[in-house]
């Protein structure tokens, strides 16, 4: 429900060193081709550590969704529309752009909670483009999921069949939020029946992978190798690491089949390897995704409404702002799988 408009709002301040209070901020103005959001949810996410230990000049929060509170001049969305936003602000004209590659636009103007404040305000100022409506019906919890839970993890999935159309199994290295979207991605786009292991160190994340249909394999316990063959795997089409961490992309890659595809989507360490027998003699390949492109989010929004109730078990800590001290800590910790701030 739309609240109105106040000229100053109270919104979490990073300070750094792992501590948040508050402050406050004048709520904006949209100017031409703007939106005004009354923001109702905004995920937390690994890449916002920097912000929690190191402090931030912008309110952060980048997987955010609510209403529309106000609509600048020029624009066409409705006041009172829900919908969710892209944390690119594209140009909509470069080259990238043009093919719908908008996550790799050449004339970025903004990383909403990065550089331009973000969702954990009451308030967020987008401009339209990257304003994704929703149905009137669906919560802006549930929004916040088309976001790095489903788009990240789906552009992911997109990236893998470039190379390797025929996956019949998988690997997910990290059961992460970011791990076990990808998991549930895997399953929604390519089938239930579809084998795909999942790493981690943390039981809490293994237990809840495995109720979401994964093969759990605990690296602190076993190598990736033993876990796959205890689930009678000996190796997979496609590994997609979520951890970032070089020696877990290098055991994603040693189980790959021929013509199989590892997938780098955590961002982090490297990965060392040797062209010919890693690469040319069994023709398989290594890429990279990054986020995903605003054109996926139609798809999404489709696969979301099928599978709600199977995409929401990702998302186990609600919160109001009010504790978004104790939910950056409890994230931090492990033991959690999606956490959202609700306003």
């Amino acid at each position: 429900m739309l609240r109105p408009i106040p000229e100053v709002m109270t919104v979490p301040n990073f300070e750094g060193g792992g501590i948040i209070s508050f402050h406050e901020k004048d709520v904006p103005v949209p100017g031409p081709g703007q939106l005004l959001l009354q923001v109702g949810a905004n995920a937390l996410c690994g890449s916002e550590r920097g912000q929690f230990y190191d402090g931030s000049e912008v309110t952060p929060g980048h997987e955010g969704a609510g209403i529309v509170a106000a609509a600048g001049p020029s624009t066409s969305t409705p006041v009172g529309a829900p919908g969710a936003v892209f944390l690119m602000d594209f140009c909509g004209e470069c080259r990238s752009c043009a093919l719908g590659f908008t996550n790799q636009c050449l004339a970025k103007r903004a990383d909403y909670g990065f550089n331009v404040d973000g969702g954990f305000g009451v308030y967020e100022l987008v401009n339209e483009n990257v304003f994704f409506a929703v149905d009137s019906d669906m919560t802006p919890t549930e929004a916040t999921l088309l976001l790095d839970i489903m788009g990240t993890n789906g552009h992911g999935l997109r990236r893998a069949r470039l190379v390797r159309k025929d996956i019949e199994s998988a690997v997910v290295t990290g059961a992460g939020p970011i791990g076990l979207g990808m998991l549930a991605m895997l399953k929604v786009m390519s089938g239930f029946d579809l084998p795909v292991a999942i790493t981690d160190v943390v039981p809490f994340r293994l237990e809840l992978a495995e109720r979401m249909g994964g093969l759990p394999v605990n690296v602190a316990d076993e190598s990736l190798a033993a876990g796959l063959k205890r689930h009678g795997l000996v190796e997979v089409d496609a590994a997609f690491d979520t951890s970032g961490r070089g020696s877990a992309r290098r055991e994603a890659l040693d189980c790959l089949s021929q013509r199989g595809v590892l997938v780098c989507i955590g961002h982090g360490q490297g990965l060392e390897l040797t062209t010919s027998p890693d690469l040319i003699g069994p023709e398989r390949a290594v890429i990279g995704s990054e986020y995903f492109c605003y054109n996926e989010l139609p798809s999404n929004l489709n696969y979301l409404r099928e599978h709600k109730d199977y995409l929401m078990q990702i998302i186990t800590h609600r919160l109001p702002v009010s504790d978004i001290q104790r939910a950056f800590e409890l994230f931090f910790k492990g033991d959690t799988g999606k956490v959202v701030i609700e306003q």
